[in-house]
């Protein structure tokens, strides 16, 4: 054991495993000893997992847990947390929990009042934000894009005008398409496509959002990506105050009490409604406050 391990894991916990994202040797010790140790390990993809295990010498029994099985996988992990077991859950690259059907694991745990404890490792989230040269202080993980346009195109909308950094997860397939769809929303933004991350084949693709849809038009690359946009550079606008608008706050500051037809004034130059409208419903209301 090495220090600062757990030299025993807690019963009834749900341990989430890091695993490498390319590269066999970036799965980290504590790793390995949460997985020797476990009683049961929950797996993504059984046949994936058992490969990484055989290569490290760890021999333990494998629990299928993917998006088919979920509800019926998720009762049979609880059930063996009840009864005091542990179980280490494992995805098929990187860190459990991100963007994979351990998040609703994790959520039925917690609300069973049971523990969950993290064993950081590999990501390939963190791997490309920082390589990338984008801003790494400030970004929002996006996940998979929605796959119809339509939905693709509202979600860009909505997250335009944001300075953070915007990570995506993608499919070599549909790659071409959502860089176009990220060009045509967000415009000529720097941007980064990472793919085969740890892997004989890594690289790391730089260049404009149009650049990049260009480069990648018509072809699909071989492995995982990562798509990464540098946040907006627009600036908010700054507060124009009208001086109908500072007469009112310095009035309102000063807590002093305008009488009914200059407000009716100032707020029609502000507003654009009838002078005369604005000073009768005014009057109704001091009328009411005066009762």
């Amino acid at each position: 054991m090495v220090e600062g391990s757990d030299r025993q894991l807690q019963p009834g916990t749900l341990y989430l495993v890091a695993t490498p994202i390319g590269n066999l040797a970036d799965i980290t010790l504590r790793a390995l000893e949460v997985l020797r140790a476990a009683d049961v390990i929950a797996a993504e993809d059984t046949r994936h997992t058992r490969k990484l295990l055989s290569a490290h010498g760890v021999h333990n029994r494998l629990l299928s847990y993917r998006e088919h099985n979920h509800e019926a996988a998720t009762r049979q992990v609880l059930g063996m947390l009840e009864e005091g077991k542990t179980v280490a859950c494992v995805s098929d690259a990187g860190t459990p929990g991100l963007n994979d059907p351990g998040q609703r694991l994790v959520q039925r745990v917690l609300q069973q009042g049971l523990e969950v404890v993290p064993v950081p490792g590999p990501s390939a989230l963190l791997a490309a934000l920082v390589a990338s040269g984008l801003d790494c202080a400030n970004f929002l993980f996006l996940g998979f894009p929605p796959r119809r346009p339509e939905a693709l195109r509202e979600q860009l909308e909505q997250v335009s005008q944001l300075p953070a950094t915007l990570v995506f997860y993608e499919s070599p397939r549909r790659l071409a398409d959502t860089l176009a769809a990220l060009a045509a929303t967000l415009g000529p933004r720097p941007a980064v496509v990472a793919r085969e991350l740890t892997k004989l084949h890594e690289q790391f693709l730089r260049g404009s959002l149009e650049q990049l849809a260009e480069r990648f038009a018509g072809q699909e690359p071989r492995g995982e990506v990562v798509v990464l946009v540098a946040g907006s550079k627009r600036q908010r606008p700054r507060l124009e105050l009208s001086g109908e608008l500072k007469q009112l706050a310095d009035a309102a500051l000063r807590g002093q009490r305008l009488g009914t037809s200059q407000l009716a004034g100032l707020l029609s130059r502000l507003t654009g409604n009838k002078r005369r409208e604005l000073y009768d419903w005014l009057s109704r209301l001091r009328r009411e406050h005066e009762q």
